[in-house]
């Protein structure tokens, strides 16, 4: 294929993606893509309508304005024709649009008008001796629609001209755009959500559906406004000499105009104004996706002239796009500190929402798949306001014929340990969660807490300063730091005192319990009750680690999903490995002892507020060694509630519930009839 045969299948397809996405913004008013990416499009076919001219096609939407005019409509042909407006999308664009003026206009004064571009639809209204006799949308530029009744039916806008301070002109067209302002749109919808009909997208859509009704009656039962942004003809002349004027000029009739309106005596003061707007725009009244700067002189407006589509005197500064247009680079998969494996796609740097974006989380394989996103794909990045950047749309229309299906990988990227995902759950993650270094950390924490081995002193500033100095690798290094005391006496504010109490501390920790050791591992799903619960079960480490899935799934408190992430931890060789140096450094239990009795043995239990005779963990291990298991929640399964001071909705539920209740005293004497509890 030669390269004009390239260059021309290039333009065809975007013309093809543009006349769809036109016909269904213009025609049906139902856009599928955000503005920003229809710009994006765009542009990338004007640039390459400019590099090639002579590829350029016949049917080339860069100069056309719009959509054909609906049939159920008259079709009227427009006098002076509807014009787009160029756009800007930066300081940089904006400086360059002025220059191009100040070349064609040398050595001439140049104020600019700044007004808010307005998201509704662009309509023409003629007056012929003060009484409105015809509204007619935009259309193609050339050619709308008749939508007069249903133009008059809007409330505030005039129907007869009148005003004590100007003569009413003969002939006079009125250019605007018809909205619904914010409060009458969530007002709408909220009215029809209400009823059970159809709610809108966004404003635009609500009030380009009103103006395309047959019936009028419907136009007249919504929201709508209309803003006047230009005079196209006026006869007699009305004499004003600029743009800021003209628009004062029709206020003297009723017109109502943008809420934020100036005029500027450089670009510069331009580009603070659009700041300025962009700061104030959530408090504004209607939507606006960005504003028109217009030169304010009448008279220059007519020596600068027009483009095929565009006037040279005017373009619409855009606000920071909120969906963009880019490709896909690469899909790495990023490992979390609790071993969640997260996929990234690393993007070809973009600008969306006033940021640079060239990272997004693409959260979990399930929404690869829903997405069907693939390295090479074009796709449309979503950003609005402080929103986290996210991939809304892949384009298969631009996909390379080599792309391949992402898939999960098998082994953690960072320590090789295999990829788990139960059936039913959304997120994978690595098995090696006492080796891997990506969870090192967090393994770290959970491991010396006062609920797992209680290493006193041990806090995040120790960690952090190990960790830099590579003494910690996984949680059995800990107990080798006594042999790196020199290193530990270099680390600021870490004297010998403290060293010493540190060594100490870690000394303690090797006389535990089995149960507060399983808890430390930090298997996925294990709390401090299930761990309980698998030392009372098992007894043994090695029968804890031989155990089957079923078995497992007989432990109280062990459903499916908790019975899988054990055999997948204790399957894990880096978790064994990192196990039985633990062993071997001399952490210990006491040999098991049959329990004698459980008298509580299945029975859910919960505990709230606060207990004056002794913790709520205190409590929980009573409980625990008479068999019943502590939950969090209150449900009809719950057998008993015991509730301390200030028990609160807890309290209500269990009430309602028709559960049984005790207050702390009440507690302690039922637990005392099973005397001493170990």
């Amino acid at each position: 294929m030669t390269q004009d045969s390239t260059i021309k299948a290039q333009m065809r397809q975007l013309i093809q993606i543009l006349a769809k996405h036109n016909h269904a913004y213009y025609v049906m008013d139902q856009p599928t893509i955000e503005d920003s990416e229809y710009d994006q499009l765009f542009h990338q076919l004007k640039a390459l309508e400019q590099q090639y001219p002579e590829c350029i096609q016949a049917d080339t939407p860069t100069n056309k304005v719009g959509g054909k005019a609906l049939p159920k409509f008259e079709s009227i042909t427009h006098v002076v024709p509807m014009l787009s407006l160029g756009n800007v999308f930066n300081q940089e664009d904006l400086f360059a649009f002025a220059r191009r003026i100040e070349e064609r206009l040398p050595n001439q004064k140049i104020q600019y008008d700044v007004e808010l571009k307005f998201d509704g639809l662009a309509i023409s209204l003629w007056y012929e001796n003060g009484i409105l006799v015809r509204g007619v949308t935009r259309g193609d530029g050339e050619t709308g629609e008749d939508i007069t009744q249903n133009v008059k039916t809007i409330r505030n806008l005039p129907k007869v001209l009148s005003s004590a301070q100007v003569s009413v002109p003969a002939l006079l067209e009125v250019r605007g755009e018809v909205l619904m302002p914010k409060a009458g749109f969530e007002k709408l919808n909220a009215e029809n959500e209400a009823k059970g009909e159809k709610t809108f997208a966004n404003p635009r859509n609500a009030a380009a559906g009103s103006l395309r009704q047959l019936d009028p009656a419907v136009a007249a039962s919504r929201p709508l406004a209309f803003y006047a942004y230009g005079i196209a003809q006026c006869e007699p002349n009305h004499g004003l000499t600029s743009m800021s004027e003209s628009l004062q000029w029709l206020t003297n009739f009723g017109f109502a105009v943008g809420e934020r309106h100036f005029v500027c005596d450089s670009i510069q003061e331009v580009q603070e104004k659009y700041e300025q707007i962009n700061a104030e725009r959530p408090n504004l009244s209607v939507e606006i996706d960005g504003m028109v700067v217009k030169v304010d002189d009448l008279k220059q407006q007519q020596q600068l002239g027009f483009l095929s589509r565009e006037p040279r005197w005017a373009t619409a500064y855009k606000f920071p796009a909120v969906a963009a247009l880019t490709t896909v680079e690469n899909i790495d998969w990023q490992v979390g500190r609790t071993g969640t494996l997260t996929p990234v796609a690393r993007l070809n740097p973009v600008a969306v929402g006033g940021v640079t974006v060239s990272n997004v989380t693409l959260h979990n394989i399930g929404e690869i798949h829903r997405l069907d996103v693939r390295v090479g794909d074009t796709v449309s990045v979503y950003r609005s306001g402080d929103v986290i950047p996210k991939v809304e749309k892949v384009w298969p229309e631009f996909r390379p014929d080599d792309t391949v299906e992402v898939h999960l990988p098998e082994n953690c990227p960072v320590c090789e340990s295999p990829v788990v995902m139960p059936e039913g759950e959304a997120l994978a993650r690595c098995s090696g969660g006492l080796y891997c270094a990506a969870q090192r950390i967090e393994a770290i924490r959970h491991f010396v807490s006062r609920k797992a081995l209680d290493i006193e002193g041990l806090g995040d500033r120790w960690v952090e300063s190990l960790l830099h100095l590579d003494l910690l690798k996984n949680v059995a290094d800990i107990y080798s730091l006594h042999e790196h005391r020199e290193q530990l006496l270099t680390i600021e504010k870490m004297g010998e005192k403290s060293v010493q109490n540190l060594f100490d501390a870690i000394e303690n920790s090797k006389k535990t319990t089995l149960a507060a050791f399983i808890y430390a591992l930090g298997i996925r799903g294990v709390g401090e009750t299930t761990a309980r619960m698998l030392a009372n079960t098992f007894q043994t480490l090695e029968a804890l680690q031989n155990a089957d899935i079923e078995t497992l799934k007989k432990t109280p408190d062990v459903g499916d999903i908790t019975a899988e992430w054990i055999i997948d931890f204790f399957q894990a060789p880096h978790n064994l490995e990192v196990v039985q140096r633990l062993l071997e450094a001399g952490i210990h239990w006491d040999a098991p002892i049959a329990p004698t009795r459980q008298p509580l043995n299945g029975e859910s239990w919960v505990i709230t507020g606060t207990l004056s005779q002794m913790g709520r963990d205190e409590a929980t291990q009573m409980l625990q060694a008479l068999g019943a298991r502590v939950s969090g929640s209150i449900s009809s399964k719950t057998k008993c509630l015991v509730a301390g001071e200030k028990a609160g909705s807890k309290l209500e539920k269990a009430e309602k519930l028709g559960v049984q209740v005790m207050n702390e005293q009440e507690f302690l004497n039922f637990v005392a009839q099973y005397g001493n509890i170990e």
